[in-house]
């Protein structure tokens, strides 16, 4: 049975002013930030979920002999949007987030700047931000734990991956080794003369949450991308933005509805770790209009899944694409001048610095 919950929060010819934060000490304490730093006139801004099924589940906790059964949404994906007052572009943009992250890693930065989901909607855009089914604000399915609980089977218990800052600063390339930094790095962790700022490392952490999708019938690889094409058809057309994890989903939803993206933005995307495209996903990126792959510093020679490989991957994916009729573009931002950059660019100390190169690869293409 199918059921979508919506949530609205208008604020029609509102203007949104934040005001200055403070974290306290002992939780990655901050110095007081204004994060946007002015006004921003929005015509709407809410939050709803897509995606969504009632299912009844005989384990909606572990409590009973056997416990009463009971019925709640499953699969379904958290959006919160905000709509500019002034709409400058032809269509919304759609960010999706990595492993073990939310859409708080698009809404700000470890280090109280301005994230992306809120620059991109001063810029102009319709902007929508999501937590994809099994993270975050979008929940998950408890009825696996409580069935392995209540039946005393550690075998139907599904494992849920938390990512450790010690394999995080690698991997997303903040340095070769915890707590050491690559030189010139913009990680909001490592401070300009390199030492490690641990205020923002703990709010960093803070950010992740456990890999809950590991609950959801059917697997993270169906039902992220059926989420993302229903959000697409609230939309309307969008530009699709996704960052590491999430490619391999959008590669997905491409294959699904191409109509339905006008450009493509891999934002240091994991690239299916080489698996090659379906028919199905090559006949679709023929119809994507564009599609651009956007990766950092420290990539080449760099052995971490990140690193080399996962240029390598990107770049084989753009050559199918543009040997099959499509339009694919891989930059390297040191390329035009951008450095420092790691796998988080998003949060990076110069993440508008990216985002206005962004925005202007996106104008280029006429969205």
């Amino acid at each position: 049975m199918g059921h979508r919950q919506i949530i609205c929060i208008p604020l029609v010819a509102a203007s949104l002013a934040l005001p200055a934060f403070f974290v306290p000490e002992g939780n990655g304490a901050l110095a007081a930030n204004n994060s946007i730093g002015q006004t921003m006139p929005l015509r709407d801004e809410g939050m709803f979920f897509v995606n969504g099924q009632l299912v009844l589940s005989n384990f909606p906790t572990a409590v009973g002999n056997p416990p009463t059964p009971a019925t709640f949404d499953v699969n379904q994906m958290f959006v919160h949007y905000r709509l500019p007052a002034s709409n400058k572009h032809k269509v919304p943009i759609i960010m999706v987030h990595g492993a073990g992250l939310t859409g708080m890693s698009w809404e700000t930065t470890p280090d109280g700047r301005e994230g992306w989901g809120t620059y991109f909607t001063r810029q102009g855009f319709d902007t929508y931000v999501v937590d994809f089914p099994g993270r975050g604000r979008s929940g998950f399915n408890v009825t696996p734990l409580n069935q392995a609980k209540n039946q005393n089977n550690v075998s139907l218990q599904p494992s849920l991956g938390r990512t450790g800052i010690e394999g995080a600063w690698t991997t997303f390339r903040f340095g070769p080794t915890y707590q050491t930094a690559f030189p010139g790095v913009q990680a909001p962790e490592v401070n300009p003369d390199g030492s490690v700022n641990q205020a923002a490392v703990e709010q960093f952490s803070a950010q992740g949450v456990p890999n809950a999708e590991a609950t959801l019938t059917p697997a993270s690889g169906t039902t992220v991308p059926a989420a993302i094409v229903e959000l697409l058809k609230k939309t309307g057309p969008a530009i699709l933005m996704v960052h590491s994890q999430a490619g391999q989903f959008a590669d997905t939803a491409v294959g699904m509805r191409p109509d339905l993206i006008k450009m493509m933005i891999h934002v240091e995307s994991n690239c299916r770790n080489g698996t090659p495209f379906t028919q199905a996903q090559i006949d679709g990126y023929k119809q994507v209009p564009s599609v651009l792959y956007v990766h950092g510093d420290n990539v080449v020679g760099n052995p971490v899944s990140t690193g080399q490989p996962r240029l390598n991957f990107c770049t084989a994916d753009m050559n199918t694409i543009n040997g099959a009729g499509g339009r694919a573009t891989l930059v390297q931002l040191p390329s035009v001048g951008i450095n420092g950059n790691d796998h988080m660019l998003m949060q990076d100390r110069n993440n508008l610095q990216v985002a206005d190169w962004l925005i202007g690869e996106i104008t280029k293409r006429g969205l």
